[in-house]
């Protein structure tokens, strides 16, 4: 009989086990990720001000919604919980159900890994027409779009407003407005 690698050790888990956890993780193939402490209050306040103005630029829109940390599950044993999402098609639902046409990830130190890598690399399989990093030390965002079967760097973007074409509803940030009261 072989040694019994670490591997082996390691616990799968799946969206049943997910549901009776207490706390704040993500599930990303059968691996636990627990999530950091409540974030810090930029991170919040730029997520709050992010959905605000991704909100008002679908308005007129009654097929899409802005939802914030809510699960977005990709399969049984993968749950990724997004800050924010733009969701079309879908009205009720204790998770998303499909691909949101673009997700915004806050980086922060303890998430960058997570988030611009193996979130992005999920993101892109699951073909998220957008993707937005958004660094709030930087007060910068970086914009990558699906462009056939992997993402595209759009922009770094510091200031102004950038549209999501060919996205249902047209959406918009205002990085001004997201990034104004952090400016010194």
């Amino acid at each position: 009989m072989g040694a019994v690698t670490k591997e082996e050790y390691r616990p799968y888990y799946t969206y049943e086990d997910y549901k009776e956890w207490e706390g704040d993780w993500e599930l990303i193939n059968g691996n636990a990720y627990a999530m950091a402490p409540s974030p810090m209050f930029n991170h919040q306040s730029m997520a709050m001000l992010v959905g605000t103005t991704l909100t008002e630029s679908i308005r007129s829109c009654k097929n899409c919604m802005v939802v914030s940390e809510m699960d977005y599950k990709i399969s049984d044993d993968t749950i990724l919980r997004p800050d924010i999402a733009l969701v079309c098609g879908q009205k009720e639902g204790a998770y998303i159900k499909k691909s949101p046409e673009l997700i915004v990830e806050i980086v922060s130190q303890s998430s960058a890994l997570r988030d611009e890598k193996i979130k992005y690399f999920l993101y892109e399989s699951e073909k998220v027409p957008y993707y937005i990093l958004l660094y709030p030390e930087d007060l910068k965002a970086k914009i990558y779009r699906l462009d056939g079967k992997s993402y595209e760097k759009v922009t770094d973007i510091l200031e102004g407003s950038f549209l999501f074409d060919g996205v249902e509803c047209s959406p918009k940030i205002d990085f001004d407005f997201v990034f104004e009261r952090f400016r010194e």
